[in-house]
């Protein structure tokens, strides 16, 4: 009645704005409670399966694909609501269904500084797994969820799983180590604690998606059984340990289909075997075609529509794609909106806890530094006793590094290394974060005498240290994603850097900052070595705090550091024949088309990690599982009790002289006609202890983590034969031993 009395332009007006409200996500998340669906008393695959019975086709496609990304596929008008994230689907306000904002966030919300915004960056993922810690685990995917939430998002896009089969891979960092058991729980627990913020979590890159050389035309081939017992195994525990919404399928190719179009992986495996509920959400520019990807199992296209746009609503009209099958993939995807709770507690914007953030992430980094190396007790340092400190290495007097990529997390105020105001963040920038190991030492030793050298000159950087009584050096490694280092030596001469102050200074602390195994040719000229990982926006003083002895180091690897590439599985890289760039303005096209394939074949199979060096008889630099603390422990009473699943107890004892926490390991080996290797992580367990204090432990063993993929059966078997339990704290320190026989 109103409208009526506007003049024609008015009314026109009117009616704009009044669309826009209607299209916004302010509308489409307030919802409409009266709809029977709203009903949270029902489950979530009830309340899904009603709203497809009243969406139109129309509907039921704009869920299905993104609304595009620069670059990457063709934008749409309704990006203009998105976010700000990667991607964006958009509402059906009518049906009171919110609209899907996404972000990368692997370790902490990406492009915050490009949308005005503050994210706390976490330990690298790599780091977070160092801890062999669930609760930590827990806090890391929640610290995220609630940042996610504060910024207006309600879908994260972190949860990587793939296992280091290749340590030069370039995104390593964002990965959970290469256990299938320790990286599967972690992601598990990472993805309870994400969730229950109400953010649909993903867990990927879905498969072996083990280097970045060539992502989008590589041809992976492997074995079946030892896919299932490696890569593929992680991602199952993660999600039986989870309920995670969504998977999202990688760039590659997995015996000759590409990952997204792959029915063995995305439907028999995945949906079926496994009874995922959730959707598979491509990686971008992951899908590779209409027909062939909807019929394998891929719910959702990301970034834009190329393929699940226009062209799959001809293909339903016509009989081309059944009908059902585009409402398997619509109800996936709401039924992982209400089970997530994105539905009935939309986020709403708000100021990030930066404080209490900044605290999680400092005790995360804490509980992920691994000590590799202390002679003569070099640390802790005593600040009462120590007069001359010098602090060596690349920008350590400002700031730490992180890995980049899509995972990169924005400094607040920018780069850390360049001039105010001119520090934003570009694709593949070198990017350090305002974490100052020459501050936080300082404010260690507030009495001591603090000199720098950022090394640039060895010479002089080995004067420096020569009258110190300690020389502190900061060494980096950076990888991103888009990229595979070349080797795992230290870039920029750092070799020479530390091999110089060492000779120097005999009371040489190396600092590593990587997010994959460095080699270490001066390891045995230096007193002590810490692997800080990427340390996140705490880095700096947890570091300081481990230096200082404030904090007792307990962190183990979740990677072997070899000796040398000469000893891993694929001395070199295997690289695409020639450039697959993708870096012209219409380079979507050609990556949508399929670019050609290259083969890489994975035939040390099972044999990833700590796997491969056991099965080889190869010595290690640092074994998978190790790590040393300012206390020792012991290790005793072993029982083997048996079940339904076997229970494995022991005695760990602190026989040091300070409080501290070890992560007490247990491996198998299976019965001579499994024919696997000589042993595999099969639980663990992280015992805090005082000084001169005992405590039983007991961990049960999942059966599947005994047993071995018979791909004729389709099925995990238990072999029957004598069986090896094996307690300690590494994977090669294993002082328990008792042999079973299970039938």
């Amino acid at each position: 009645m109103l409208l009526r009395r506007l003049s024609p332009l008015n009314r026109f007006f009117a009616l704009t704005i009044l669309l826009s409200f209607f299209l916004s996500p302010s509308f489409a998340q307030s919802g409409n409670n009266n709809h029977p669906w709203s009903n949270s008393s029902l489950s979530p695959d009830e309340r899904a399966a009603m709203v497809v019975k009243e969406m139109t086709l129309d509907e039921k496609i704009s869920m299905l694909h993104g609304t595009g990304m620069q670059g990457l596929s063709p934008m749409s008008p309704l990006a203009v609501h998105s976010n700000g994230g990667a991607g964006y689907v958009v509402g059906i306000p009518r049906l009171g269904i919110p609209p899907i904002q996404m972000s990368d966030a692997a370790y902490g919300v990406r492009n915050s500084g490009e949308n005005g915004r503050y994210s706390t960056a976490l330990p690298a993922d790599v780091a977070a797994a160092a801890s062999w810690d669930l609760d930590a685990a827990y806090e890391y995917g929640a610290l995220i969820g609630r940042e996610l939430r504060a910024q207006g998002y309600n879908m994260s896009l972190g949860g990587g799983i793939n296992l280091t089969r290749e340590p030069r891979n370039g995104r390593t960092f964002e990965y959970l180590g290469e256990d299938p058991v320790l990286a599967g729980k972690l992601v598990g627990a990472v993805m309870k604690g994400l969730q229950a913020q109400h953010v649909i979590g993903d867990i990927k890159h879905y498969g072996l998606n083990d280097q970045e050389s060539g992502r989008t035309a590589v041809n992976v081939n492997i074995d079946k059984r030892a896919a299932r017992e490696s890569d593929l195994l992680a991602f199952e525990i993660g999600l039986q340990e989870s309920d995670a919404a969504a998977v999202m399928c990688s760039y590659n190719r997995v015996y000759g289909d590409y990952a997204c179009e792959n029915k063995y992986l995305l439907t028999d495996l995945l949906k079926k075997d496994w009874h995922f509920k959730g959707f598979v959400i491509s990686d971008w520019q992951a899908t590779h075609s209409m027909e062939k990807a909807s019929a394998a199992g891929l719910d959702h296209e990301e970034p834009g529509e190329i393929f699940f746009g226009d062209n799959l609503k001809k293909a339903v009209e016509s009989g081309k794609v059944p009908a059902a099958e585009v409402d398997d993939h619509v109800r996936r995807i709401l039924r992982s909106m209400f089970a997530t709770g994105v539905i009935d507690d939309p986020p709403q914007k708000g100021v990030v806890d930066v404080l209490g953030s900044l605290e999680v992430a400092q005790k995360i980094e804490e509980q992920s530094i691994v000590l590799l190396k202390n002679e003569h007790a070099q640390l802790p340092l005593d600040a009462s006793k120590i007069h001359a400190i010098a602090v060596i290495g690349p920008h350590a007097d400002v700031g730490m590094i992180s890995g980049g990529g899509s995972a990169q997390v924005d400094p607040p105020g920018g780069n850390a290394i360049m001039p105010p105001g001119k520090g934003q963040t570009h694709w593949q920038d070198k990017i350090w974060f305002p974490t100052s190991p020459l501050k936080s030492i300082r404010a260690k030793a507030p009495s001591a005498t603090l000199q720098f050298n950022s090394g640039a000159d060895p010479n002089a950087a080995a004067a420096l240290a020569k009258n110190a009584d300690a020389a502190i050096v900061f060494v980096y490694q950076w990888e991103s994603e888009g990229m595979d280092l070349d080797s795992l030596s230290l870039p920029e001469h750092q070799d020479d850097l530390i091999a110089k102050v060492a000779a120097a200074n005999p009371h040489t602390v190396v600092v590593i900052e990587s997010g994959s195994p460095i080699t270490m040719p001066w390891v045995d000229q230096v007193s002590a070595v810490l692997e800080a990982w990427y340390a996140g926006s705490r880095g700096a003083e947890a570091v300081a705090n481990v230096i200082f002895g404030d904090v007792n180091p307990s962190a183990k690897l979740p990677i072997t550091f070899p000796k040398s590439e000469s000893d891993l599985p694929h001395p070199t890289i295997v690289k695409p024949p020639k450039a697959t760039t993708d870096a012209d303005r219409q380079g979507w096209k050609r990556i949508a088309a399929g670019l050609p394939a290259f083969p890489i074949t994975y035939d040390e199979g099972v044999k990833v990690g700590y796997k491969w060096y056991d099965a080889q008889n190869k010595p290690v630099l640092f074994p998978f599982g190790y790590g040393l603390s300012y206390t020792t422990y012991s290790y005793s009473n072993l029982k083997v009790i048996p079940g339904k699943n076997q229970r494995v107890a022991f005695t760990v004892t602190n026989t040091g002289n300070r409080a501290g926490a070890e992560v007490a390991e247990v491996y198998a080996s299976l019965p001579a006609t499994a024919a696997e290797p000589p042993k595999r992580l099969v639980g663990w367990s992280k015992v805090t202890l005082n000084a001169g204090e005992s405590k039983e432990v007991a961990v049960e063993i999942d059966p599947k983590y005994l047993s071995i993929f018979n791909v004729e059966q389709n099925a995990w078997q238990l072999i029957p034969g004598e069986y090896g339990f094996m307690v300690g704290g590494s994977s090669l320190d294993l002082p328990l031993k008792q042999s079973v026989s299970l039938q």
